[in-house]
């Protein structure tokens, strides 16, 4: 493969070495040395690389000086070679008898690297609270530089990722554009004896399909789609089956469009046929509390001011929703499109910045039932950004 033939990137080398200047001076404050990233997304922040390899051992690598080191299975680095900002010298693949293997493990062959540029003493940050750097990794990564102390580095790149660029928050309009349009075929397509699974097939066709008018066409999200109904909608992390869609019956749809691997995620309910008095009560109060929490989504504000707002008007309705109320959201990888970072809850008082963004996850699920609006924000200068324009209500469909 030629090493020269690159992707465009998704950012100027000027952006990605700006964020690194502005880890470094966190790394000297919080006493790092070496970062060690794990976690993919914060790898494709860092670097620009975004392949589907996290199945094995990989890491983006942040030393004291220079640029980072992509660290993977030899033959992904090809991947790297297309899409990092950085040059070939920093791309590390190793051999593929270290993959999945009981007597190597790739860690080992990373500590001899990093060894090689002296980047194997002082604090070594790692992701220890982390799904893809696992308990075997960290012992051979401790083993093979005994003369470093390791610390975890969990969240410390999450954090920095928190307010969003210009160029990302464009990428999140345009994954805006994307799960409209998911939404209007949903509309479009579900009613009673409908598969599941033949609906789901018309969500991904919407979510993925070029489409002239925007001009892009849709990346795979980090979770499938979400849809359970009747009683299954008590459970808010339900997928779907092959059976018909049935009379009488509430449906939420939990999807997210993605574009350059940023999500923006959108949940509405559909209910075939007259809905109950209990779904038009909780629409009632949860579009009510929604727009009390918007409204306290202001710079200067916290996270928590946003939950209060929301949960005081649920308690006036009687009520009583005892899990977050939304989280951060951007760029991502499987199995999760949050940033694992801030939290729309009681006693998260992070403040509120203009360039943050939120998926405000306003749902319910109850005893024998399921409802969902929600919506995805940006904290601006002003009021929020909300990044949809899709009604605001339940969809009753005959």
């Amino acid at each position: 493969m030629n090493k020269l033939q690159r992707t465009p990137e998704r950012y100027t080398t000027e952006e990605y070495q700006d964020r690194l200047d502005k880890i470094r001076l966190r790394m000297e404050r919080e006493g790092f040395d070496v970062l060690i990233l794990s976690d993919p997304s914060n790898m494709s922040w860092v670097s620009g690389y975004g392949g589907w390899s996290f199945y094995v051992h990989q890491c983006v690598v942040i030393g004291p000086d220079g640029p980072p080191l992509w660290f993977g299975r030899s033959q992904d680095a090809n991947g790297a070679y297309r899409t990092v900002w950085m040059s070939f010298d920093n791309v590390i693949g190793y051999p593929d008898h270290y993959v999945q293997s009981t007597e190597r493990h790739p860690m080992e062959y990373l500590c001899a690297r990093l060894t090689d540029r002296g980047w194997n003493k002082g604090t070594i940050g790692v992701e220890m609270d982390n799904y893809w750097y696992s308990a075997r990794a960290h012992e051979r990564l401790q083993n093979g530089m005994p003369d470093a102390k390791f610390a975890d580095s969990t969240g410390f790149i999450n954090w920095q990722r928190a307010v969003k660029s210009e160029k990302e928050l464009d990428y999140m309009r345009q994954a805006a554009r994307i799960v409209e349009r998911m939404h209007h075929r949903i509309a479009d397509k579900v009613e009673v004896g409908v598969r599941k699974c033949d609906l789901v097939a018309e969500i991904y066709d919407a979510g993925l399909r070029y489409d002239e008018w925007y001009g892009h066409g849709g990346d795979y999200p980090a979770i499938v789609p979400l849809l359970p109904s009747g009683p299954d909608a008590a459970a808010p992390h339900l997928t779907w089956d092959d059976l018909p869609m049935k009379p009488d019956e509430g449906t939420f749809f939990e999807i997210a469009g993605c574009y350059q691997r940023y999500h923006v995620p959108l949940s509405r309910t559909i209910y075939l046929g007259k809905p109950p008095q209990v779904f038009i009560d909780a629409e009632e109060a949860v579009l009510e509390g929604m727009e009390a929490g918007l409204e306290a989504a202001r710079p200067g504000n916290t996270c928590e001011d946003i939950a209060k707002a929301f949960f005081r008007v649920l308690e006036r309705h009687g009520i009583e929703k005892d899990n977050r109320a939304g989280y951060s959201i951007g760029l991502s990888y499987p199995p999760d499109w949050g940033e694992r970072t801030m939290s729309i809850r009681r006693g998260d008082t992070t403040e509120l910045r203009p360039g943050m963004t939120f998926h405000f996850m306003t749902g319910l699920w109850m005893d024998t039932w399921g409802y969902e609006t929600t919506e995805s924000i940006a904290i601006t200068e002003g009021e929020p950004e909300v990044f949809c324009d899709i009604p605001r209500k339940m969809l009753v469909k005959d």
